[in-house]
């Protein structure tokens, strides 16, 4: 059974970066293009260049996006799991301790969730694996020497 259940492991992973993804770039559209009801609830948006918020929703949006597609995931995920820690530590844990008193279930879990997939990488559908693949057939190819004119 374990091993059936671990050859489904790079697909399983595959939809859960998936998932993560959509959501945490959800949160960015909703604050810069106003998407999903806007920042404010009625369609707003943040100020451009207003620190914190417009900053991490670019990268919720952009960090979000790649995670979907998978296109740079280690990175754009060690970049969004650190924005999160940083909203967690200085929004929501200076009102409470736990992140159930200080609605910072959301930023305490997207960290996570990102922190993992810095160390796990895309998983199946992900565009690194396509790009890694063309990569490697390239490697493999025999170089071919100048042809002498």
């Amino acid at each position: 059974m374990t091993e059936r259940l671990n050859s489904w492991q790079p697909y399983a992973l595959g939809l859960f970066r998936i998932a993560v993804g959509l959501l945490f770039a959800c949160h960015g559209a909703r604050a810069l293009l106003g998407a999903f009801g806007g920042a404010d609830g009625n369609g707003g948006t943040v100020e451009a260049g207003a620190w914190p918020d417009w900053y991490a929703a670019a990268i919720e949006l952009a960090g979000g996006s790649l995670v979907l597609l998978g296109l740079g995931t280690r990175a754009a995920a060690f970049i969004a799991s650190g924005a999160m820690a940083y909203a967690y530590f200085t929004v929501h844990q200076p009102e409470a301790l736990w992140p159930i008193q200080n609605d910072g279930e959301g930023a305490a879990l997207y960290c996570w969730a990102m922190f993992l997939l810095i160390f796990t990488g895309s998983g199946a559908f992900g565009l690194d694996r396509l790009f890694a693949g063309r990569t490697s057939a390239q490697e493999d190819r025999p170089e071919r020497s100048p042809v002498a004119a």
